[in-house]
C-alpha cells in the first residue's frame, strides 16, 4: 500500500465546537458537497442535552469553513417526523441528483434509529420527503445516478444473523425501497471484523464506483473506527469488483484518538476534484472535523490489486 494514501491537511481540525456561533459540544460526521462553486458542509453537532442537530458551514476552498449563524436542521416538532426525530438528527450524507441535493440522515427516537430523507436546491430551505426505513437502520448513501430508472442506495441494517453488513436497495420514487440484497460483509479477525457501514456516497470513476466505508475492530481498550475502500461495477452497483484488504485511514492524531468517542475516524462526505484528486472529510473522535486529500486512481488500484472478496 502507498504510504500516506490519505494526506492529512496540516491545518486540521478544520471545524471545532468553539467555531460555531451557537452552543454545541461537538462538530463531526459531516456530509460535504459543492454548490455554485462553494463547498457546503452539513455537520452533526451534539447539544449539551446530548441530542444532535445539523449545522451548515460554507467554504471557498474546502479547507476554511464559515459556519452559518443558525442550525440548518433541528428535530421536527410536528407530524410523523416529530415522533421519529425526538432524540435527534445525525450523520447526514448528501447526493446531488436531478438538480437537487438529497440528504439522508439518522432519525433517533424512543422507537430506535431509522433513516429520514430531505432535499434542497439552494441550501437556504430544506424539505423533508419521507422516512425511508424501519428501525434499526443507519448509514444510508444514495448513488448520484439512476440505474434502469431506479434510485439506488447502500445501507446498513442490523441483524443478529449477519450483523452490521452493507446492503443495497432500489426505489422508483425515493420513498418506497426494496429488491434488497446483501453486497458486503465484515471479515473475521480483519480490521473491520466487528461491523462495516457505508461512509461517503459513491464516486463515479472510469473503472467503477468508489465507495469509502467505515469498519470497526473491537479491542480490550474499546472499538477502533477506521476507513476502507470498495469498488462497485459501473453498470451493476450490486456487484462489487474488489474491496481493499487494508484500511486507508485510522485514528492517529490527537483529535482522532481523544475526544467525545476515542479512536474514531468516520466519514460521511468526500468531494472529487477535476484534477483527479479527492477531498475526504471525517469526524475525529466524534468531536471535530478534519480533511485530507487522496488520488482517486490510487484508491481504485487498492481495490483491484490489494483486494479481497466482498462476501
Amino acid at each position: 500500500m502507498p504510504d500516506n494514501i490519505i494526506k492529512r491537511y496540516e491545518g486540521n481540525p478544520i471545524l471545532t465546537p468553539p467555531d460555531i456561533p451557537y452552543a454545541v459540544e461537538t462538530v463531526h460526521n459531516a456530509g460535504v458537497t459543492k454548490h455554485d462553486g462553494k463547498y457546503i458542509m452539513l455537520f452533526r453537532a451534539h447539544r449539551a442535552t446530548g441530542r444532535s442537530i445539523l449545522g451548515l458551514a460554507v467554504s471557498d476552498d474546502g479547507y476554511h469553513f464559515t459556519p452559518q449563524p443558525q442550525p440548518f436542521m433541528l428535530p421536527a416538532t410536528k407530524g410523523v417526523f416529530a415522533e421519529y426525530e425526538a432524540f435527534g438528527v445525525e450523520d447526514p450524507r448528501i447526493t446531488f441528483l436531478d438538480g437537487e441535493y438529497l440528504i439522508t440522515y439518522s432519525a433517533y427516537s424512543q422507537h430506535g434509529v431509522r433513516i429520514g430523507l430531505a432535499r434542497t436546491r439552494d441550501w437556504q430551505t430544506v424539505e423533508r420527503v419521507a422516512l425511508i426505513s424501519q428501525a434499526d437502520m443507519r448509514n444510508v448513501v444514495i448513488f448520484p445516478q439512476k440505474f434502469d430508472g431506479r434510485y439506488v442506495r447502500l445501507d446498513r441494517p442490523h441483524s443478529e444473523i449477519s450483523p452490521w453488513a452493507i446492503w443495497i436497495n432500489y426505489s422508483p420514487d425515493l420513498v418506497y425501497w426494496g429488491d434488497s440484497r446483501i453486497v458486503m460483509k465484515p471479515v473475521q479477525y480483519h480490521w473491520d471484523e466487528m461491523k462495516i457501514g457505508p461512509g461517503a456516497p459513491p464516486i463515479r470513476t472510469a473503472r467503477g464506483w468508489l465507495h469509502i466505508y467505515h469498519g470497526v475492530f473491537p479491542t480490550m481498550d474499546g472499538s477502533i473506527y477506521r476507513l476502507g475502500v470498495a469498488l462497485h461495477d459501473l453498470h451493476d452497483p450490486a456487484k462489487i469488483i474488489g474491496v481493499c484488504d487494508r484500511w486507508i485511514l485510522q485514528p492517529e492524531t490527537a483529535c482522532e484518538v481523544t475526544g467525545y468517542v476515542h479512536n474514531v475516524v468516520f466519514t460521511c462526505g468526500a468531494v472529487p476534484e477535476n484534477d483527479g484528486t479527492l477531498k475526504l472529510y471525517w469526524g475525529g473522535a466524534d468531536k471535530v472535523m478534519n480533511v485530507g486529500t487522496a488520488n482517486l486512481d490510487e484508491l481504485v488500484d487498492l481495490c483491484l490489486h490489494d483486494g479481497r472478496p466482498a462476501l
